[in-house]
C-alpha cells in the first residue's frame, strides 16, 4: 500500500532505523565513483585492456549514473520509491557480482554500466524516502544532514577502501563488498521502509528519456575531457550538442501534457535557488579536488595510497558541519545567514589554498578542511530547503534534479578551474622545456626522470612550482566565485521563509498537475 505520512508527524525509532539501512547503499554508490583508483594496475595486468577500454572502465559508471538520474527520479514517483530502490539494489548487487568476476574488459565495462543504472535508481530513491519519512522540519534537516555527510564521505572513502582491499585480496574484492549491504537492504527494506508514490502522475513521457540522456551525457563528457586533455574542438562540439538537446528537452517539458520534469516544480518557492546553489557548491568542491589530489601525489611525492589516506583528514570537518548548520537554523538563525556564511567560509578555504607553496602540505590540508566545512554547511541547508519545498508527490523527481545539478556542477568546476590552473602552469614553464613538460605536471616529471642529474632536478622543481602557481591562480578564481555565490544566496534566499514554521506551506498538498500548470 502507498502510505503518505501526516504532515509534521514526528518520526520514531522505526524511521531512524530505516534511515540507517538507507545509508548503506548510499555509501556504496558514492564509493563506486572512486573505488577503482588502486585496482587499475591489477585489472590492467589481469584483463589487459586497451587505453580506451581502461578509460571506459573508469568513466562509464559516472556517465550512465548522470544520464539516468532524471529518468529514474520520475520513474520512482510513478511506480513507488521503495519499489524502485529495491529493484536498484538487486541490480546493483548483481552487477557487482558480474564486475568482480569479469573475464575480459568488455564484460567489466558492461558490468560498470549496469552499476551506473543501479546507482541511478538508488540515489534519488534514498533522498525521496528521507523526504517522505521525515515530515517534521527539524527531523528532516537532521536526516538530510546525515544523507549529505554519507554521500560526501563515500567518495573520499572509495579510494582508501580500494587500496586496502587490493593490498590483501584480488581486484574483484572492491565490488564484492557491495553484496552484504544490498542483501541487507533487500531483506529489511520491505519491512522498514514505507512505500510512497505520486497518486496521479499522468502518463510516462518516454520521449523525454533519450532527450534527457542526450542533454546530460555530451556535456558531462565534454567537460571531463577538457579537464584532462585541454580545450579541443571535439569537446566543444560535444558540449554544444548537449546544450542543443537540453533546449529540446526543456521545450518538451514545457509543451508535453505529461512531462517528465514538471516546469511548475521550479516555480515552487525555494526549489530553484536550492538547485542553483547546490550546483555552485559542487563546482567549488570538485574544482579544488582536481588540484589537491595531484598536489599531494605529484608535488609532495606521496604514493597513491598515502595521498588517499592524507586526503581523509579534510573529511573530518564534514561530520561537524552538517549538524552544526542544522542546529544553528533550529536555534533561530536564518537559513540565509547560514548558507551565506558557509560560502564565505569556503571562500576563505580557497584563500588559504592560494597561499600554498610547493612544500605546504598542512596548509593545503587545512585549506581543504575549511573549504569542505563551508561547502557541507551550504549543501545540507540548500538540500533541505529544496526537498522541503518540493511537493511530496514529486520527491524523487526533485531529488534527481538536485543530484543531476551536482553532477553538472562538479564537472564544470573541474573544467573551468582546471583550465585556469593549466593556463597558469603553461605560462610558468620555460619555453626551452621539452614539449611534454608544457602539457601537464605528470608529463614534466616523466621527462625530468630521463634527463641527467641537475637538469632533470631543475625541470622537476620548476614544474612543481608552476603547478603550485596554477593551483594558486585557480584558488583565487574559486574564492571569487564563492564570494559571488554568497551574495547570490543572500539575495535569493532572503525572499524564502527561513524559520521552521515556514515549512508548513511546502508540506501541504500542492496542485502540481502533470502539465506543470
Amino acid at each position: 500500500m502507498t502510505t503518505e505520512p501526516h504532515p509534521h508527524a514526528l518520526a520514531g525509532r522505526r524511521e531512524w532505523t530505516a534511515l540507517s539501512v538507507l545509508m548503506l547503499p548510499l555509501l556504496l554508490v558514492s564509493m563506486d565513483v572512486s573505488v577503482l583508483y588502486f585496482a587499475v594496475p591489477q585489472i590492467s595486468a589481469d584483463l589487459e585492456p586497451t587505453g580506451t577500454q581502461q578509460l571506459w572502465i573508469f568513466d562509464i559508471y559516472a556517465f550512465v549514473l548522470a544520464g539516468l538520474l532524471m529518468t529514474m527520479g520520475a520513474l520512482g514517483d510513478r511506480i513507488g520509491r521503495r519499489k524502485l530502490l529495491l529493484i536498484g539494489a538487486a541490480a546493483f548487487g548483481a552487477a557487482s557480482l558480474a564486475a568482480a568476476y569479469a573475464h575480459n574488459p568488455e564484460a567489466l565495462i558492461a558490468a560498470r554500466a549496469l552499476l551506473g543504472i543501479g546507482g541511478a535508481t538508488l540515489m534519488p530513491s534514498t533522498l525521496a524516502l528521507v523526504r517522505t519519512m521525515f515530515t517534521d522540519p527539524a527531523q528532516r534537516a537532521k536526516a538530510i544532514a546525515l544523507w549529505s555527510g554519507v554521500m560526501t564521505g563515500g567518495v573520499a572513502l572509495g579510494s582508501v577502501m580500494s587500496g586496502l582491499l587490493v593490498e590483501h585480496f584480488w581486484w574483484g574484492s572492491v565490488f564484492l563488498v557491495n553484496l552484504p549491504a544490498m542483501a541487507l537492504l533487500l531483506v529489511l527494506g520491505p519491512i522498514l521502509l514505507p512505500e510512497s508514490r505520486d497518486p496521479s502522475p499522468g502518463r510516462f513521457d518516454w520521449l523525454s528519456v533519450p532527450l534527457s540522456m542526450a542533454a546530460v551525457l555530451p556535456v558531462i563528457h565534454g567537460l571531463k575531457e577538457i579537464t584532462t586533455e585541454g580545450w579541443n574542438v571535439r569537446y566543444v562540439v560535444s558540449i554544444t550538442v548537449g546544450l542543443l538537446f537540453a533546449a529540446l528537452f526543456v521545450h518538451r517539458q514545457r509543451t508535453s501534457a505529461s512531462p517528465m520534469i514538471p516546469p511548475a516544480l521550479f516555480r515552487v518557492r525555494g526549489f530553484g535557488p536550492g538547485v542553483a546553489l547546490n550546483l555552485l557548491s559542487l563546482f567549488a568542491m570538485m574544482g579544488s579536488a582536481f588540484f589537491t589530489t595531484q598536489y599531494i601525489q605529484s608535488v609532495l611525492g606521496k604514493s597513491a595510497l598515502e595521498a588517499s589516506l592524507w586526503s581523509l583528514l579534510p573529511s573530518v570537518p564534514i561530520g561537524l558541519a552538517a549538524p552544526m548548520a542544522a542546529v544553528l537554523v533550529q536555534k533561530g538563525l536564518s537559513r540565509t545567514t547560514v548558507v551565506t556564511a558557509g560560502f564565505v567560509i569556503s571562500a576563505s578555504g580557497y584563500g588559504l589554498l592560494a597561499l600554498a607553496g610547493p612544500d605546504s602540505m598542512w596548509l593545503v590540508l587545512s585549506a581543504c578542511g575549511v573549504l569542505a566545512f563551508g561547502i557541507v554547511m551550504v549543501t545540507t541547508q540548500v538540500m533541505d530547503l529544496a526537498m522541503g519545498a518540493a511537493p511530496v508527490e514529486r520527491a524523487a523527481t526533485a531529488s534527481s534534479l538536485m543530484e543531476t545539478g551536482a553532477e553538472f556542477g562538479g564537472a564544470l568546476g573541474m573544467a573551468v578551474l582546471g583550465s585556469i590552473g593549466t593556463a597558469v602552469y603553461r605560462r610558468e614553464i620555460p619555453g626551452s622545456a621539452p614539449a611534454p613538460a608544457h602539457e601537464t605536471l605528470g608529463g614534466a616529471l616523466a621527462v625530468a626522470e630521463q634527463l641527467p642529474g641537475r637538469t632533470g632536478d631543475a625541470l622537476a622543481t620548476t614544474a612543481r612550482e608552476a603547478f603550485t602557481s596554477g593551483m594558486n591562480g585557480a584558488a583565487l578564481a574559486g574564492a571569487a566565485l564563492l564570494l559571488g555565490a554568497a551574495v547570490l544566496a543572500a539575495i535569493t534566499l532572503r525572499r524564502v521563509e527561513v524559520r521552521e514554521h515556514a515549512y508548513e506551506t511546502p508540506d501541504e498538498p500542492k496542485n502540481l498537475s502533470p502539465s506543470g500548470v
